[in-house]
């Protein structure tokens, strides 16, 4: 299925752009993406009619560019951004025996995108506990688990750490490798909270297999701990919260919870030993 060009035509006109590649759709959202080129400029243009895809383009150009790939250009559902197009991927260094070393990549990008900018952050960036207020009823029908997640998120929450901005979906097919600017997020979800959620998601990817594997999750909670300066346990409770409430999401969009859920086990249950 290709996207009509007239969907592209209005931003190719606005800002000078000339086509580089053939369109293609991605994501659960269905976002359209085009190569293109501004100038001497590689560039990928992206169409999304998401309220979250668009909060997530404001985020982008907020972080201009530090920890993040540069925003060439942004308006309502069209963004332009520089394009990544460096060899390296933490997909394949997580499957290929250097699982370690993209765990700690994906940690100093976190890093880089939490630090305080002089600017205030864009002002429709959504609390972290209402970005996780579907774990909430899934607990009350459930029990379990799930409630176990439930009343560790509450008591997270009420530990009051300072809030920081969110990438929300930090993962390893979301850090592209920028060449000379080293290792750049994309495709934010617009979040704030305590920082320590963001780090949860590097122990659910790059794929179910790799994340279940036997021993892998104990391993990558002591790098990922050291390397986000968390303490074992914090991590492990943000996990579980984590992990359950992408299952709930799972479950909701039709796909299979089954591999979050393994997860939110094995984070329960280290958290009762």
């Amino acid at each position: 299925m290709e996207a009509p060009s007239t969907d592209f035509e209005p931003w190719l006109t606005a800002w000078g752009l000339r086509l580089d590649g053939a369109a293609f759709r991605t994501g659960y959202a269905g976002n359209w993406l085009l190569p293109v080129r501004q100038g001497g400029t590689a560039a990928m243009l992206k169409l999304s009619h998401h309220a979250e895809e668009q909060r997530g383009a404001r985020l982008m150009a907020w972080w201009a560019g530090e920890g993040a790939a540069r925003v060439l250009a942004q308006d309502g559902e069209a963004l332009l951004l520089e394009r990544l197009v460096g060899p390296r991927s933490l997909t394949a260094m997580a499957r290929g025996g250097e699982d370690d070393a993209a765990s700690r990549i994906l940690c100093q990008v976190a890093d880089r995108l939490h630090v305080a900018r002089p600017e205030p952050p864009p002002g429709d960036l959504v609390p972290l506990p209402v970005w996780l207020r579907a774990l909430k009823p899934a607990a009350a029908a459930d029990g379990g688990m799930l409630a176990a997640a439930q009343a560790t998120a509450e008591r997270l929450f009420a530990a009051n750490e300072e809030p920081a901005v969110l990438h929300g979906d930090l993962h390893h097919a979301n850090v592209l490798d920028g060449g000379p600017r080293g290792w750049l997020a994309i495709d934010p979800k617009g979040i704030t909270g305590p920082r320590g959620y963001d780090y949860a998601n590097i122990l659910c990817n790059p794929d179910p297999e790799t994340a279940l594997t036997p021993g892998r999750l104990d391993r990558q909670l002591a790098v990922v701990a050291e390397a986000a300066r968390l303490p074992r346990e914090r991590l492990i409770q943000w996990l579980l919260v984590h992990a359950a409430a992408a299952a709930v999401w799972c479950r909701q969009d039709g796909f299979d919870a089954e591999p979050a859920l393994a997860l939110a086990r094995s984070a329960h249950a280290a958290l009762g030993a």
